[in-house]
């Protein structure tokens, strides 16, 4: 079959790993233990409706008619977004329709090798898509409530975060202690604390009054995480490439600020235990993010306060992380820079732009120049220290 009768053809397109002393492959005796650190739920569209104060339905995200009697996706921080008449076929069409229950997820992860995941939000990713900071946390308590009564029986395999809008500091202190006490792994906060576009009277999270925000997370121990397409519009590009544009520009590269906010500005010297990472925006930028910070504090140091006792690059090793699905050019320079111990696999079901059901062949093109401990460690034992998943007995 062509690739153009069958697109996804080249998703199974592998050299092989017979030579590697683990396989990614499901259902074989050697297989590496593997963990996702970015999936997505696939919640009902009434997971805010049914679970939402009456002062606040009329503000929901949801579908309207146009004048011209189109339908457009409403979203209350979002430029309305008209929405085509797109039929999905094949290997596309169960990818949108996969893993709608717990039981379905589960048989999923099977089919693809890997053994427990860590669950975004997917419709729930517009619960921080608005100025209102009581409005975002009320949304943010509504996705735990679903995401915990959904996931939380099989807490050990199908991990939800919880998302928390921290610009709320007080109410965010409230949400985090009680998703601890639920037994949420991770917890969710969107890459600016204030949604919209850049604004320097908004707070950032470099200033120090996130610190009683911070000091809640460690108490807790839980790390955080910044998921690409939160904190504004990613969808600022129209017309021609707006796709590619929106894809890269705006929804991937943003991601990197919550990072250096965090290494830059001292947080992590007053808060040592505290950890965060980005999710679903790749790993390649890493390696020029901690050279550029680097570069700025020793070139730029009659400027920089506050005088950091390490290099910001130091603080994004000790305590950073970042998931990435297919990225060669970040692991090409993960040994150089010594980033072992911060990369993590995620095969980002069951988006589109993910690996599933095909993981283990993305797994095979994109890691063969790594060594089997390297492959270990991203694949899933790193995940497995900083979201403490249990590893079952047979890999030890």
């Amino acid at each position: 079959m062509s690739a153009l009768a069958d697109p996804n053809a080249w998703r199974k397109h592998s050299p092989g790993s017979t030579a590697w002393s683990r396989s990614p492959h499901a259902n074989t005796g050697n297989k590496f233990f593997i963990a996702s650190a970015d999936c997505h739920a696939q919640e009902p569209n009434d997971f805010l409706t049914t679970r939402m104060p009456d002062n606040y339905q009329e503000r929901l995200p949801g579908i309207v008619l146009g004048s011209d009697g189109g339908k457009f996706q409403k979203t209350e921080g979002f430029r309305p977004i008209r929405l085509s008449d797109l039929k999905f076929e094949g290997e596309d069409l169960e990818r949108a329709e996969a893993g709608k229950s717990p039981i379905e997820r589960l048989a999923a992860l099977d089919r693809d090798g890997v053994d427990c995941e860590l669950i975004f939000p997917n419709k729930g990713l517009t619960v921080w898509a608005t100025p209102d900071v009581e409005f975002s946390q009320a949304m943010c308590r509504a996705w735990n409530d679903w995401a915990w009564e959904t996931y939380g029986p099989y807490n050990n395999r199908l991990s939800p975060v919880a998302c928390i809008a921290p610009a709320d500091i007080s109410g965010s202190i409230a949400e985090i202690e009680r998703a601890a006490k639920r037994g949420f792994r991770a917890l969710s906060l969107p890459c600016k604390p204030v949604w919209g576009a850049h604004d320097h009277e908004h707070p950032n999270y470099n200033l120090p009054e996130f610190d009683p925000l911070w000091s809640a997370v460690v108490d807790v121990d839980l790390p955080i995480t910044f998921h690409v397409s939160t904190g504004r519009d990613p969808r600022a590009a129209r017309g021609n490439g707006g796709a590619i544009i929106n894809y890269t520009v705006h929804s991937l590269a943003p991601t990197m600020e919550p990072l250096v906010n965090l290494c830059a500005s001292g947080v992590i010297e007053r808060f040592p235990a505290l950890k965060f990472g980005s999710i679903e925006a790749g790993i390649g930028w890493i390696p020029w993010m901690l050279t550029a910070m680097d570069e700025a504090y020793h070139k730029h140091h009659m400027w920089v306060r506050p005088k950091l006792k390490n290099l910001p690059s130091d603080y994004f090793r000790s305590n950073g992380f970042a998931s990435f699905g297919e990225d060669e050019p970040g692991l090409a320079l993960m040994r150089q820079f010594e980033l072992t111990n911060n990369f993590l696999w995620a095969n980002d079901f069951p988006h589109h732009e993910g690996t599933w059901p095909h993981s283990a062949a993305a797994i095979e093109r994109t890691m063969g120049a790594l060594t089997d401990h390297e492959r270990a460690q991203v694949l899933g034992l790193n995940a497995a220290r900083i979201f403490k998943f249990e590893i079952p007995d047979r890999y030890a």
